[in-house]
């Protein structure tokens, strides 16, 4: 069985479209849950119109909390997590799960288009560097034959991709913590550490509105990332990451701090990074050198799809100065 968990708050035209788009698959899920996080739009509505069960919230809870309870209440053995701006072509969930179930992988992650310009890259599956900056794979890219290989991947977006069920149960929930960003890349760390991988598949396409809530430079987007940029340090690495790493992890900071003020988001910055530093005595954990190993890999990854795809301003300054 399948089920797919679908968190919203407003947005009752996007979440119309793709519960349209999800009636119409060649691979029919069997169980859509909304949850919405108080939305004061006619989400709830819709998606009753639609047969979708809706696990209403009196506020909004964020995104992490909306997931962890929609997998809670779920009833499938495969899980399809979902942006409610989101379309899906007609045998994208087909595809996603054959591709899951060929290669034995445990979740898998289709190519995302950009939905307003279609030959236009929104994303593929993530990579974080060693400076604990994340980057969407193919994000503002031309869609072209880099993005059309297959690959095992160790981080899936939440934006729309497949998990089997019992991953959340070795796992472990999301960290509602993060309450929203990064929280995928902080699951997807936890994966790779555990020996759980995932799969890409091309050939599963869906496109994507992108920051349909708040916007991708809103203050709240920024300020969320920019703390919980330094919650992934805090949380996964080892006491010693400052004499190793440490200079890593300055440059990819203050490196993404420049392109935020570049777009008029700078004190979001900071009040995020305040935040983060603040919280990070409380909630340091031991992390292991095995997350680095990991991350090493994944930088490797960034550098590798840079190249083949063309340097973005930002990763070709993080590499010439590390």
């Amino acid at each position: 069985m399948i089920t797919c968990v679908i968190p919203t708050y407003n947005g009752a035209a996007y979440l119309s479209r793709l519960l349209a788009d999800l009636r119409a698959q060649t691979l029919a899920p069997d169980e859509i849950l909304v949850v919405d996080n108080g939305s004061t739009d006619e989400c709830v509505a819709v998606a009753k119109a639609a047969g979708a069960r809706v696990l209403h919230e009196s506020t909004n809870l964020g995104f992490c909390r909306a997931v962890n309870r929609g997998i809670d209440e779920a009833t499938g053995d495969w899980i399809v997590i979902l942006n409610n701006d989101v379309e899906l072509t007609r045998e994208w969930l087909e595809r996603l799960n054959r591709g899951a179930e060929e290669s034995g992988a445990r979740f898998a992650s289709g190519k995302i288009l950009n939905a307003r310009e279609r030959t236009v890259m929104d994303g593929s599956f993530d990579a974080l560097c060693l400076g604990g900056c994340a980057w969407r794979c193919g994000w503002g890219k031309a869609d072209g034959a880099v993005w059309d290989q297959p690959r095992t991947i160790q981080f899936a977006p939440f934006t729309a991709a497949l998990f089997e069920k019992s991953v959340f149960r070795e796992i472990g929930p999301l960290d509602d913590s993060f309450e929203s960003y990064l929280e995928d890349i902080d699951f997807g760390l936890r994966c790779a550490m555990a020996g759980v991988f995932g799969v890409y598949v091309p050939d599963a396409v869906a496109y994507h509105h992108g920051s349909a809530t708040l916007g991708r430079w809103h203050e709240e987007t920024v300020r969320n990332i920019s703390r919980n940029q330094v919650m992934l340090v805090c949380k996964h690495y080892p006491r010693d990451w400052n004499g190793a790493i440490g200079w890593k992890v300055l440059i990819a900071q203050l490196l993404w701090g420049l392109l935020a003020a570049r777009h008029g988001a700078g004190g979001s910055w900071v009040r995020g990074k305040y935040e983060g530093i603040r919280l990070f005595g409380e909630r340091r954990q031991a992390g292991s050198q095995k997350a680095l190993d990991v991350l090493r890999v994944s930088e490797g990854e960034i550098r590798t799809l840079q190249q083949a795809s063309g340097f973005d301003p930002y990763w070709r300054a993080y590499f010439w100065l590390t």
